[in-house]
């Protein structure tokens, strides 16, 4: 089995995962995790300074999803799941941002209202 080295970051409101450089580069002196996951019957290490069990957490989501679209497409290559499985979270991701923006100024409206 294929072992890779993966190092993602969250860019929009929390940094969740954090490369080497980027914290050599903010002097951060928080301690880097090294998780064992297994993602459609891959392993892969990966490295950040989230606790462990959100780098957990995060990888079962993203193992889940790839195999959800590998039952219901069988016939592609694990790269296209991939791809299909990122496009897939990145739509959720941007629902989700973009419901909670529409929240967070419904809140305010009604705080500036009072």
């Amino acid at each position: 089995m294929t072992k890779e080295r993966v190092e993602a970051s969250h860019l929009k409101r929390e940094r969740v995962f954090m490369s080497l450089k980027d914290r050599e580069a903010k002097g951060s002196k928080d301690k880097i995790n090294r998780v064992n996951v297994r993602i459609l019957n891959e392993d892969y290490v990966i490295k950040g300074d989230a606790d462990t069990k959100h780098i957990e957490k995060v990888s079962s989501y993203v193992d889940l999803k790839m195999k959800q679209l590998t039952l219901k497409y069988p016939h592609l290559s694990p790269g296209k799941v991939a791809v299909l499985a990122a496009i897939n979270i990145a739509d959720e991701y941007l629902r989700l941002s973009s419901d909670y923006d529409e929240l967070i100024k419904l809140l305010d409206q009604d705080k500036n209202n009072r």
